[in-house]
């Protein structure tokens, strides 16, 4: 707890901690374990904001005062040894090999949140940038996905511009808050390309803002709350689609990036720990979950997808997975009729396989259907000669999700496993 909070009488001190202890118990009662974590910490720096405001002390003189102090910096570092609990969360794989994994992924959580936070998290000045990528991963992160995000503010407005190019599916979307913050990320506007107003040069502009304006063709909208722009590029296939080109900023007042403030920093040391805690938390519960049906892919509920930052227009199927040596996890589905669809493999901690070395998905563009139109896909340890071969590069468990993109119906893929050797009767490919 902050020095500053419990610096008071004695009495103080006593009845702080019990206030604190209440709320936090009612925290606990009614959230998910990511959300008992950040709520709790919310409680703690709201308690300690109040407390010194009684003081009559600005945000400003906190600040100042936790970077001179230290505070800052161990509060930040104290919050990322605590989330490395979330790699003893139950149901997590303790060999050496997935713990390796588990903390690479904490490093790579850290990377990204010191990203998004400090470097680039000026709404006076965003900047699309790529926080999720092939060696930064999260949340079952999509291998057909160009993931662009940007720091933004319902209290300005902003101008998205570019060309669309070749790549096959394109959304932008607005959300209250970011992910270093509690609260999930609800949304506040969303646009596709399907719906964007394009000029003959392929070129558009975007209005985004909580306003429509009507110079403008396209509109984002906003919310007062609105905080994060993320924008979704989906390749069909990387080898041959050209990737969409944008730049965003802001319209009014003056242009340029602003100078880094003690606020700024301890705001960002705190929102980035706090997503490295949130997301491990969470998806390792979520990872926990899906035990329950392992190697069988149910629909994920659509609610909980979007408060988590979810495309609104994509049906979800996460699951776990675990194969033995000698095991393989068959895969089939008849595509309905839909913008896209696609299928990955991911390690325990959700982070989608390394895809730049190993084929360890699959979408509606580059696999191999069946003279029924129908499609087969093979999760194996090794090459079973089959089409649509999905490779476990080593893992024997992990998570995994299959998507539907703009799907006019849904369809539950099955899946079954089957032993290794049994393939070769469901059939070869020619």
């Amino acid at each position: 707890m902050n020095q500053v909070l419990v610096s008071g009488s004695k009495e103080q001190k006593m009845a702080g901690a019990a206030l604190l202890t209440l709320v936090c118990a009612y925290i606990v009662s009614k959230m998910s374990v990511r959300g008992v974590l950040i709520g709790c910490l919310d409680v703690f720096r709201r308690a300690n904001l109040l407390y010194l405001r009684l003081r009559g002390m600005t945000t400003d003189d906190v600040a100042v005062q936790k970077l001179v102090s230290g505070k800052a910096w161990e509060d930040f570092c104290d919050t990322l040894k605590a989330a490395g609990a979330s790699l003893s969360f139950p149901g997590a794989p303790r060999d050496g090999f997935n713990l390796a994994e588990g903390h690479r992924y904490l490093t790579r959580l850290t990377r990204a949140g010191l990203m998004a936070f400090v470097e680039y998290a000026d709404p006076k000045n965003p900047i699309l940038h790529r926080v999720v990528h092939e060696t930064v991963k999260m949340g079952s992160d999509n291998p057909d996905n160009h993931y662009l995000t940007a720091c933004i503010s319902g209290k300005y407005d902003y101008v998205i511009s570019g060309k669309r190019n070749t790549v096959k599916y394109l959304s932008f979307g607005t959300q209250v808050g970011h992910y270093g913050k509690g609260g999930g990320l609800p949304p506040s506007g969303y646009l596709e390309a399907s719906d964007l107003v394009i000029d003959s040069d392929d070129r558009f502009a975007i209005w985004v803002g909580c306003e429509k304006n009507g110079e403008y063709k396209n509109w984002l909208p906003m919310q007062p709350e609105s905080g994060c722009l993320i924008v979704r590029p989906t390749f069909g296939d990387r080898k041959t689609e050209i990737l969409c080109e944008l730049n965003i900023r802001r319209e009014g007042g003056e242009t340029g990036p602003s100078q880094v403030t003690p606020q700024m920093m301890v705001d960002g040391l705190e929102s980035t720990s706090t997503l490295v805690a949130g997301a491990s938390f969470l998806f390792a519960k979520w990872a926990r979950d899906w035990q329950s049906h392992s190697n069988l892919l149910p629909e994920f509920d659509q609610a909980t997808s979007n408060a988590a930052g979810g495309d609104p227009n994509i049906t979800y199927y996460h699951s776990h997975w675990a194969l033995k040596p000698d095991e393989a996890l068959v895969i089939e589905v008849l595509p309905v009729d839909c913008e896209h669809w696609n299928f990955q493999l991911n390690n325990y901690w959700m982070e989608s396989l390394d895809y730049s070395n190993f084929r360890i998905h699959t979408n509606k563009y580059i696999a191999e259907y069946e003279e029924d139109e129908s499609v087969r896909l093979v999760v194996a340890h090794e090459d079973p000669k089959m089409k649509n071969w999905i490779h476990t590069t080593g893992h024997e468990c992990g998570t995994m999700c299959f998507r539907w993109v703009r799907a006019k119906v849904k369809r539950q893929p099955s899946a079954r496993v089957v032993k290794f050797a049994e393939l070769k009767n469901i059939g070869k490919k020619n």
